[in-house]
């Protein structure tokens, strides 16, 4: 049974005919016509389906290996592809043309991101990175660490962690621990514990440049205390730096990964930025990644339907209930049952209407750095900020979903590592906890992104949206009307009772992130119909029938969801807290 191939044709229409991306006036689009979005598109689909996706069980079935003197092995196969990734450029697509990259625009780098979740997740998760953390350095860093590392990590000689997290403090920063004491020389002996660090030790590379997380003598207490420091494996002279993998989880999924505990033991750091100031240089590394998992669940969810597609073409089980093609077959083909199809239209509408959501969304971030004037890339850098936790959070939702569900279209098999189904469906999981949890995300989006500015910005997300439905047939537009009318009056819901109680807008918060997903994709699905208006091509006739499918099997969804936010916290607050026990 096929695996999976890159979905190439479908990411051009979104990228010529839907985004436009030949007519882009932005840095990075000048040389991109339609015949060179075809060949990096192509190329990257090839290099990801011939030399990424056979390692894809290997890494499952293998894992990694921490060796006694604490160095890691990483699967079969995985340093040879890096050294192919390497060679080939790919890696630098969407770097700064000043580091030594290719300077093509995040829009093509977040293609080939999908590309290479879908091929092998496990080996994505250490190139994965590159990009915020390069991003954090250019920003925060000084000239010396600039010039020191940013161009050896773009140009793949060298690999970058985010070391975060602490056992004891998860999402919440600000109780960590690990310290980091000023030197004379302008350095910092950094000395604690991480935990959960992608990529923290391997054999890909050399040198990893983690990116660390500690507090300074007479910090602040809380998130107001943290700084964020450049910690080198190898130091500039070439000794090994005092630092360690300590062990290696042992995970649900993304057995590729080397998921470390990394242990710091008075390692040479250097402050990126100013002291106590570690939050807001973390969160660009941080925006960046979770806008990464939300790719990841649109990975998840390509990669499953196209088996679980596939499967279905090939597979013989039961009968049509109407009339059938072939009377005397003993078994008709999985398609002709109603509830096959229905999963497989949900997984096919999801992926194909975020694929577009997420490309969108990249143009955006090129808008926001681009853009000719002040406003504009301040106005679009404020819509990134505001669909940010909806495309990790929803993103990753649905896609873990979407593998669900595909593994229950091959009902048995699904369940047996012969098929590779289940394996999605481990990997997939992680994404909806890591780089904050998608409860965290949901409040993100209600009590900063929203309350923050009285919904200014979620208004205008609004009036976007509105302005394309003029031109949308009927069936689509009348839905779509529904879905962003139930979203607006959660939203004014949610600002006139916050004040009232602020748990009503926890309570609230997850929903409302789902229905902005719901209606985002939808908003994708009308500008999709529009670019194939006019074509009766078997493509433009399955991208209808689809676009309708999710308008009238998925829009509704918000309506649901509404209530769920006017629910309020009243009752979910109800019971003490010691009820939950059981006796």
């Amino acid at each position: 049974m096929s695996g999976w191939t890159a979905p190439t044709r479908d990411t051009l229409f979104v990228l010529n005919d839907v985004l436009n991306i030949t007519d882009c006036d932005l840095p990075g689009y000048e040389s991109l016509d339609e015949e060179t979005v075809q060949a990096v598109v192509e190329g990257m689909g090839k290099f990801c389906a011939d030399v990424l996706a056979p390692l894809n069980p290997v890494a499952d079935a293998q894992g990694c290996t921490r060796h006694d003197d604490g160095s890691v092995t990483t699967p079969d196969g995985f340093r040879d592809a890096y050294d192919q990734l390497v060679e080939s450029g790919w890696n630098t697509l969407a770097s700064p043309e000043e580091y030594g990259g290719q300077g093509m625009g995040h829009v093509l780098g977040t293609v080939l991101e999908e590309y290479m979740n879908s091929a092998c997740a496990g080996f994505m998760m250490y190139p994965g990175i590159v990009g915020g953390a390069t991003s954090t350095i250019i920003s925060a860093g000084s000239d010396e660490l600039k010039s020191t590392y940013v161009e050896k990590i773009v140009s793949g000689e060298w690999l970058a962690t985010m070391a975060l997290t602490e056992g004891h403090a998860g999402t919440d920063l600000g109780l960590m621990r690990t310290k980091a004491q000023p030197q004379d020389d302008g350095s910092y002996s950094i000395s604690g514990e991480k935990i959960f660090i992608s990529g923290g030790e391997h054999d890909l590379t050399e040198n990893i440049i983690h990116l660390v997380l500690a507090r300074v003598p007479d910090a602040p207490v809380g998130s107001r205390g943290i700084s964020l420091f450049l910690v080198p494996k190898i130091l500039p002279d070439g000794t090994r730096n005092s630092l360690s993998c300590a062990s290696i989880e042992h995970k649900m999924g993304l057995n590729g990964s080397a998921t470390c505990v990394m242990n710091f033991d008075g390692a040479k750091g250097w402050l990126l930025g100013e002291e106590n100031g570690g939050l807001a240089a973390m969160f660009i590394m941080m925006n960046a990644a979770r806008l990464a998992v939300g790719v990841q669940g649109l990975a998840h969810a390509e990669h499953s339907y196209q088996r679980a597609a596939n499967y279905a073409l090939e597979r013989k089980q039961g009968r049509g209930m109407g009339k059938r093609a072939n009377p005397d077959d003993a078994a008709d083909s999985l398609l002709v049952h109603p509830d096959v199809r229905r999963m497989l239209m949900d997984g096919r509408a999801f992926a194909e209407g975020f694929r577009a959501l997420v490309l969108w969304t990249a143009l955006q971030i090129d808008r926001a750095h681009g853009a000719a004037t002040q406003e504009e890339r301040k106005e679009t850098d404020a819509l990134v900020s505001f669909l940010t936790p909806v495309i990790k959070a929803y993103g990753s939702d649905r896609g873990f979903e979407t593998a669900v569900e595909m593994q229950q279209v091959l009902g048995g098999h699904g369940y047996v590592k012969e098929w590779g189904m289940e394996q999605i469906v481990r990997d997939a999981r992680i994404a909806m906890i890591y780089e904050g949890a998608n409860g965290v995300q949901a409040m993100d989006l209600a009590g900063r992104k929203l309350a923050k500015d009285g919904g200014k910005v979620a208004m205008r997300f609004a009036a976007m949206v509105e302005d394309d439905l003029g031109a949308a047939p009927e069936w689509l537009a009348g839905p779509m009307h529904a879905a962003l009318k139930d979203t607006t009056a959660a939203a004014q819901w949610m600002l006139e009772n916050a004040a009232q109680d602020p748990d009503n807008l926890g309570a609230a918060s997850y929903a409302f992130m789902q229905m902005i997903g719901v209606v985002a994709v939808g908003w994708m699905w009308v500008r999709m119909v529009q670019a194939v208006d006019g074509r009766e091509d078997e493509f433009a006739t399955a991208k209808r029938i689809t676009a309708r499918h999710y308008a009238q099997r998925t829009l509704p969804q918000t309506s649901a969801l509404r209530a769920r936010v006017e629910a309020g916290a009243e009752n979910l607050m109800a019971l003490p807290e010691d009820a939950f026990a059981r006796a």
